[in-house]
């Protein structure tokens, strides 16, 4: 277990990268002595490693960072069938893989995890006695504890305790969130956000999802539900959404969503490439298609400019493209339904990222409650 003083260290080199034992002193407040008490403690762990020496005036300054072996998590997602397993290590890179079957049964969830565990372990030296937690991204609503899963379609569940079900089996710490709050964390934690205190990821797939970092800090709401703009109502009695709602976002604009119009009409597209293909041979319904999502889903990411005034918008997609008409005509709806003082102030950034997503920011749920101490539940 790490002390608050300890945990403070690794957060902040986190955040900044590697730095010098002065600098990192200074930013938190610490003497000379202290600084180098604790980074000593550290180092002594393996979690923290001496990297480069930097030269200039007085004495050379040796930087500090987090050491990729320091500590591993293991990140699974629940949204994919076979389920993946993943090792990280502190860096958030992946080091090892392995894959259950997906079952709909929590408990069955609970001792497959147990099973395939030290399989997964076994592939990288170590690793068992610097596990450090375990995540889990799931389609759905997760309570503000980041213990139960509150709701989820997907899964056909309510009120499912998971991490109190998988910590009892393998006595990890246990986490659980929802998969766009996961990717964001991800982003924080290790990817393109790093340096950016406040913005929003929006994961545009079958479904949508979004998540926010405020000051620094994921922002889940009283009940964890915050950002949940795929239920957003876009159409006034539109189609029915499987929330049981009509007209939400996710019934216009997600990829499942554009992909059942397309069929609808009856356009033989099964993604949204080939969509795009014939909107640009100037196929009349597919230009409507796209310019309805796109215009619906820049409609959403406006009202989160209006309410959040974030520093970027970042939009993760596995399958799809933004540099056609349904990205374009998504951020012109975005600039056309913001206050005109804000028009082009809020940078749109799309990332089209690989299938490890989920579980990889499964794995960073773990990592980030390893920084910021445990959650009572």
């Amino acid at each position: 277990m790490l002390t608050s003083s300890q945990q403070q260290l690794l957060r902040v080199i986190s955040q900044s990268g590697p730095s010098s034992r002065t600098v990192l002193a200074a930013s938190m407040g610490l003497s000379k002595a202290a600084m180098s008490g604790i980074s000593r403690d550290l180092i002594s762990r393996g979690v923290l490693r001496e990297t480069e020496t930097i030269y200039g005036q007085g004495r050379p300054s040796i930087l500090l960072d987090l050491h990729p072996e320091g500590a591993f998590f293991v990140g699974i997602s629940l949204l994919e069938d076979p389920a993946p397993l993943v090792l990280s290590d502190f860096n958030g890179n992946i080091v090892a893989r392995q894959t259950m079957p997906l079952s709909r049964d929590p408990e069955v969830i609970a001792e497959m995890i147990a099973d395939t565990l030290p399989k997964l372990l076994a592939e990288c030296t170590g690793a068992d006695r610097k596990l450090s937690g375990l995540g889990i991204a799931l389609s759905g609503f997760v309570d503000e504890k980041q213990a139960s899963c509150v709701k989820s379609t997907l899964l056909g569940w309510q009120d499912v305790p998971l991490a109190g079900m998988i910590r009892q089996k393998t006595g990890i710490d246990t986490f659980i969130e929802n998969d766009a709050k996961a990717v964001a964390v991800s982003e924080k934690l290790f990817g393109s956000a790093r340096d950016i205190q406040n913005f929003s990821v929006v994961s545009f797939d079958d479904g949508i999802g979004c998540a926010h970092f405020i000051g620094g800090k994921l922002y889940r709401g009283n009940h964890g539900g915050a950002g949940e703009i795929a239920h957003c109502t876009i159409e006034s009695n539109g189609s029915p959404c499987r929330c049981g709602k009509r007209g939400c976002l996710d019934t216009v604009a997600s990829l499942k969503a554009i992909k059942e119009a397309a069929k609808a009409e009856g356009l033989a597209c099964q993604s949204l490439d080939q969509l795009e293909t014939e909107a640009s041979l100037g196929n009349a319904t597919a230009i409507r298609i796209l310019h309805r999502a796109g215009s619906a889903l820049g409609l959403a990411i406006a009202h989160l400019i209006q309410f959040n005034d974030p520093g970027l918008i970042l939009i993760t997609h596995v399958e799809g493209r933004f540099d056609g008409l349904f990205g374009t005509v998504m951020r012109q709806a975005v600039e056309a339904n913001v206050l005109p003082r804000y028009a082009g102030q809020t940078p749109i950034r799309t990332q089209r990222v690989d299938g490890d997503v989920w579980a990889r920011g499964a794995a960073s749920i773990a990592a980030h409650n390893f920084l910021i101490g445990p959650t009572p539940y």
